[in-house]
């Protein structure tokens, strides 16, 4: 299934089998009543969120989260009200009602947040759903210690508000030895406790490899499902979602001496054909690629010669045969030869940067989509 034309500088290859596969192990490394969520934010982390809720949905999965509401408005009409779409990063003033109309859960992560929902449930008359975040040592979002106990003891906590999770959010999980880790958990349990009977929701998706301790009643990975490792020091267990590839555009062959690229940052140490691709930092090849990156074409590793401009880089393609490689000829960005972690550390970033970064330009396929939607959540997401 294809999104965007043919006349693309590359194609993205997203394959929702592998989601639902990457799904499917995480959920087996859970007792049967923890529950397994899937965080969809920023586009499904570039990948598109609509295709992989959906996917993750035929999966067996009923709880997504999102940062934003304007997200979670979004995605409201691709599933039915049967999935529950939690908004991560709260409530924005004003905007109670609307999220309310949806169908849509908010964390809550301040009391100003829980006052304006609980007031909202007033005027409709109605418990409303949320979630309460509480800081556990992260200092980003959610209730202090303080402030949590207070909540405790309000009518709203068991009046107007129907609290469906307490939940935090682990800092170092991607760190197993991590001194955090452990100092999290106790105080997560301990501000949980004051909240004895609402179900609990601590590890993301490198804190269910932190093992059963984590795990509560509902986990809610994100970058795993996409193929990202969720223990960078050991071998990844996800399959790899993402193929990422560039189009040739012209080649040419360079002298000794002869530069190339803005500010001429690079210099042919000898004779070299050289190979213009369709790709740039508009399309979220990162600057920082320009030193140590590379592409591959039938295994052959082909560095990056001089700056990344905005939508071409240059390489070396020296080491291919001639005639094997022409204008219009696809390299491989992510794949196979060059995992998508990989390519992240050539940069000194991660994952999650490369995918959210991936721009709009490239030809979209879908592999698996049409096993993602069965034809009784249609008719459901029509009700």
């Amino acid at each position: 299934m294809e999104k965007n034309g043919r006349f693309r500088g590359g194609t993205l290859a997203v394959d929702l089998r592998a989601v639902r596969s990457n799904y499917r192990l995480l959920r087996s490394r859970l007792r049967a009543s923890t529950l397994c969520a899937g965080v969809v934010k920023a586009d499904g982390y570039g990948l598109g969120a609509t295709y992989v809720s959906r996917a993750l949905f035929a999966e067996g999965c009923r709880h997504f989260f999102v940062a934003h509401l304007d997200e979670g408005l979004a995605l409201r009409p691709y599933l039915p009200r049967s999935a529950a779409i939690f908004i991560l990063n709260g409530l924005p003033r004003g905007a109670e009602r609307e999220c309310a109309a949806a169908g849509l859960v908010p964390v809550l992560n301040s009391p100003e947040q829980a006052g304006a929902w609980a007031g909202c449930a007033r005027t409709r008359g109605q418990r409303l759903p949320a979630v309460l975040q509480v800081d556990s040592g992260m200092n980003r979002l959610g209730l202090t210690a303080g402030e949590a106990a207070r909540f405790a003891e309000t009518p709203a906590r068991s009046g107007v508000v129907d609290l469906r999770y307490i939940m935090s959010h682990l800092a170092c999980a991607d760190t197993p030895a991590h001194e955090a880790n452990a100092m999290q958990l106790a105080t997560f349990r301990q501000l949980a406790g004051l909240f004895p009977d609402v179900p609990r929701s601590l590890a993301n998706s490198s804190g269910i490899f932190l093992g059963p301790d984590y795990h509560f009643s509902l986990v809610r990975p994100g970058s795993a499902l996409y193929g990202v490792n969720p223990d960078p020091a050991a071998t990844n267990p996800m399959q790899s979602v993402v193929r990422l590839t560039a189009k040739v555009i012209q080649l040419r062959n360079v002298m000794p001496g002869d530069c190339v690229g803005y500010g001429w940052d690079a210099r042919a140490r000898g004779e070299a054909r050289l190979a213009t691709l369709s790709l740039g930092y508009a399309d979220g090849f990162h600057r920082a690629w320009g030193k140590g990156g590379a592409v591959f074409f039938e295994g052959l590793r082909l560095p990056v010669v001089g700056r990344v401009s905005m939508d071409s880089i240059v390489i070396d393609a020296s080491a291919i045969a001639p005639g094997r490689l022409g204008p219009d000829s696809e390299v491989e960005v992510i794949g196979d030869d060059q995992p998508l972690d990989d390519l992240a550390s050539v940069a000194d970033t991660i994952g999650y940067e490369v995918l959210t970064g991936l721009g709009s330009r490239y030809q979209r396929i879908y592999l698996g989509a049409e096993e993602s939607v069965p034809s009784a959540m249609l008719e459901d997401s029509l009700q």
